[in-house]
């Protein structure tokens, strides 16, 4: 006897769907069990979820439209699409970053658009990390976000703008949420030992402890939570009902830094890095280096940052700064870490040490204005190669005058391209020592402006 295969069916359009974000067991880890449930409830993100403001009032009235929840882990993206998914009346889907492809995508699109035709039913949809989506799949997502069919709530902790795709980024509202303020890890941990959800006051914690946590978490909830669970576990195991900073300590042993080799605080660091050592800071400047190397930034890397800084922010104020930045490099990779980190903080300290001038990078860029907008000049026939048989014929290096055969080594006569002459590009600071260096190189202006203007 054969059995006919069971035809697939369709979308329950008017059942609730479930929303993978509900209530959670008791087993489940202290930051899932400690969600906000309304946004009464919801600890920071005020510029966000003030009464009034856009993003309150849109989950309020249940209006959302497709959005973008940008900003470090643990800061409270999830708990907000956990939120939303309460309140609305839409279906809520969610999908895994990781998981999940194509064809899930243009299925809950496709489900969207049933709905939304046969029982006036918008779809919204949660997709956590999003920048893990590759841009087929973020591509599937623009039918539905396009035509309303599916109300979009992504989630991600990297740069937007480096890692969502520009048609579904111009569909989407962004709003950035900040770490939390040491004020808001408080009250989020003091309320997980009280809250019958969390820890239902079986165990205190003293306050050297709760400092400790809040020290360590850098402004996320979910490594200040996971703290306290392991710290409070610690205690109880040895008998105590009191969570101490030594718990804290042994429960937090590796410190969490917040920071992503590929995301948006390796910039962030690494600009924070740069404008500490332009603005003469050496202090800074080491506090953000020695954050980059503990959190594992390619060293090759941040001694490539200081070698384009030595000759960009110094310059000429310092000619041997770049000497010092390539040496850095060097030992980076003749030495490596951890004792290279020695090495680059000398340099860093020198760099942020050193005179100042962005005379190069101004030249530079002015030589390029021109060239692009004057054309490239012809090279003067003094200048032009006359080393093979032939060329005096063609009247290259006529008139030339060789300096080394002046006194001073130094020979007034045109060097710029034809078509540019008079033009300047690299001019001196206002420091002192710098126009010493310059003053030879002015005189020689002088002379070859005058010897110009007598040509013309």
């Amino acid at each position: 006897m054969t059995s006919r295969r069971q035809q697939p069916q369709g979308p329950d359009l008017f059942a609730p769907e479930p929303t993978g974000l509900g209530d959670v067991s008791a087993a489940a880890p202290l930051a899932a069990r400690m969600r906000p449930r309304s946004l009464d409830e919801y600890i920071g993100q005020e510029q966000l979820l003030a009464p009034g403001s856009v993003l309150r009032t849109l989950i309020e009235t249940d209006t959302l439209r497709s959005i973008l929840l940008f900003g470090p882990a643990g800061t409270g993206k999830t708990s907000l699409a956990f939120l939303i998914a309460r309140s609305t009346s839409a279906a809520f889907e969610q999908l895994s970053a990781v998981t999940a492809g194509v064809a899930d995508v243009r299925r809950v699109v496709q489900e969207g658009r049933e709905r939304l035709r046969a029982v006036n039913r918008r779809t919204v949809l949660f997709i956590d990390e999003v920048h893990r989506f590759n841009k087929a799949q973020q591509d599937a997502l623009l039918p539905g976000v396009e035509d309303g069919s599916v109300v979009f709530i992504g989630a991600t902790t990297e740069n937007p703008f480096f890692s969502v795709i520009g048609p579904l980024l111009s569909r989407a509202t962004l709003f950035r949420l900040e770490p939390l303020g040491d004020e808001h890890i408080t009250r989020i941990v003091r309320r997980a030992i009280a809250d019958d959800r969390g820890l239902a006051g079986a165990v205190t914690a003293e306050d050297d402890a709760v400092d400790a946590i809040v020290v360590r978490a850098e402004g996320d909830a979910r490594i200040a939570l996971n703290a306290l669970e392991a710290a409070a576990g610690r205690a109880r195991a040895a008998g105590r009902s009191i969570v101490t900073a030594e718990d804290v300590a042994d429960a937090m042993r590796t410190r969490y830094l917040r920071y992503d080799r590929a995301g948006d605080a390796h910039y962030d660091v690494t600009s924070a890095f740069i404008k500490s050592m332009r603005g003469s800071d050496p202090d800074a400047a080491v506090a953000w280096l020695v954050r980059m190397i503990e959190a594992g930034e390619d060293p090759r890397f941040i001694a490539r940052r200081m070698i384009i800084f030595a000759s960009e922010d110094v310059g000429v104020a310092d000619p041997s700064a770049l000497g010092v930045a390539v040496a850095a490099a060097q030992a980076v990779e003749m030495v490596g870490l951890p004792e290279a980190a020695i090495n680059l903080t000398h340099a860093t300290v020198a760099l942020a040490l050193a005179p100042k001038s962005n005379g190069v990078i101004r030249a530079l860029g002015a030589a390029q204005r021109d060239l692009e907008q004057m054309g490239r000049g012809q090279v003067p026939g003094h200048l032009r190669d006359a080393h093979y048989r032939g060329a005096a014929a063609l009247g290259h290096g006529e008139g030339y005058r060789y300096p080394h055969d002046h006194p001073g080594g130094t020979v007034e006569q045109t060097y710029m391209p034809e078509g540019l002459q008079g033009r300047r590009y690299w001019e001196p600071e206002p420091d002192l020592d710098e126009r010493r260096r310059r003053a030879r190189g002015d005189e020689r202006r002088r002379g070859q402006d005058e010897r110009e203007e007598g040509e013309r």
